[in-house]
């Protein structure tokens, strides 16, 4: 088992043939960065190459899920691996924030495709990983993760949530996490149009996988028209065989130009909201599960200028961090639903704040959580 920390020169040329000064920069100079500790993990007899990066441990340990993924690049995943994992662990702590739990932010990403790379022995070298940091890190399930290995995971280190009821823990976090989007929706309907009653709304949803098929449930359970798109046909044709009525496009580019289309439910990977779909987008609220859709920042002003509502990913989407945050206390469904309705306050206070103070909605949050974050400082 081999823990790596970077060690890159400003000025060393390899440095700046792979891009590796940008993430430095981004780490320890930029807004974005900040972070606590960054790990770089890498056991090759399993072929394990991971990465945990620890936001913020102001309001207690770091909580969040193990992303596996195969990275893009041209030989050099691990670039944007890192980035992901930088981006995604400042959101934790910001999620955790808003969603009133003791818990900082937190996220890992193990690089390749789950399909072909996943094998039990990798994931036990890498719950050792998550061991070595003795509880400043708990993990669980994300992107690529299930709760078969988070119970894998869980024979090597004690902080590993998302396990299985059989193994004690709380089961698929994507339960309670499309709950919680949900209740953003009927807040951001309750804002938008006066009220929170979602029925006749025509919302469509860009990833039906495992929050996105569940949500599709909620919305048609109280009468909304649903309108989905999937990269995988299988996703698609698993909710239309539930459920009939229910309109397939071809892809995410049809579905953001839909006609009548009242709520766009990002539900996929992140970057959904970006200088080239926000000008064409017809809907009047986005609200989905996916983690940072914001592309960069200034889109957040650029939906409010179109007289989008954009419901905070990090806050409608915390219905997991809740249910898996609740596993550490032995888990009580009833207890995490209840504090994941919670939601639909939080995020009303969101809008009410953002329309007092004259900002986007996802300024908002960003300052309720700082405060929050800031307060457990002191």
């Amino acid at each position: 088992m081999t823990d790596v920390r970077p060690a890159v020169s400003a000025d060393s040329p390899s440095a700046e043939a792979t891009g590796e000064v940008d993430v430095l920069d981004m780490l320890f100079r930029s807004d974005q960065g900040g972070h606590e500790q960054v790990v770089l993990c890498q056991d090759r007899p399993t072929g394990l190459r991971a990465i945990i990066a620890i936001h913020s441990t102001a309001l207690g340990p770091a909580l969040g899920g193990t992303r596996f993924h195969a990275y893009p690049g041209t030989g050099r995943p691990e670039e944007a691996a890192l980035r992901d994992a930088l981006n995604l662990s400042r959101g934790m702590s910001y999620k955790n924030a808003m969603a009133g739990l003791e818990h900082g932010g937190g996220k890992a990403v193990i690089i390749g495709d789950p399909e072909t790379d996943k094998t039990e022995e990798l994931l036990l070298a890498y719950g050792r990983f998550v061991a070595s940091l003795g509880g400043r890190y708990v993990t669980a399930c994300d992107v690529g993760t299930y709760v078969r290995d988070m119970d894998v995971v869980a024979r090597t280190n004690r902080w590993t949530t998302g396990r299985s009821p059989e193994q004690g823990g709380a089961g698929d976090s994507s339960v309670l996490t499309a709950f919680g989007v949900f209740q953003g929706m009927r807040a951001a309907a309750l804002h938008r149009w006066g009220s929170d009653d979602l029925a006749g709304r025509k919302v469509g949803i860009a990833g039906v996988g495992k929050v996105g098929h569940i949500l599709v449930e909620h919305l048609i359970e109280h009468g909304s028209e649903v309108v989905i798109t999937d990269v995988r046909q299988a996703a698609v044709d698993r909710v239309r065989e539930a459920f009939p009525q229910v309109t397939a496009v071809a892809d995410t580019e049809e579905l953001i130009r839909t006609e009548g289309l009242d709520i766009y439910a990002p539900c996929a990977l992140g970057g959904a909201l970006n200088d080239r779909t926000v000008p064409v987008l017809t809907a009047g609220v986005v609200c989905g599960a996916a983690n940072n859709q914001l592309d960069h920042p200034g889109i957040e002003k650029d939906l409010a200028d179109r007289g989008i509502l954009y419901a905070p990913d990090y806050v409608v989407n915390s219905g997991g961090v809740i249910q898996v945050a609740d596993e550490l206390h032995g888990f009580d469904f009833a207890r995490a639903k209840a504090k994941a309705r919670h939601i639909f306050d939080t995020t009303v206070e969101i809008f009410e704040r953002a329309a007092s103070e004259g900002v986007p909605p996802a300024v908002a949050a960003d300052r309720i959580a700082e405060q929050r974050m800031a307060a457990a400082r002191r």
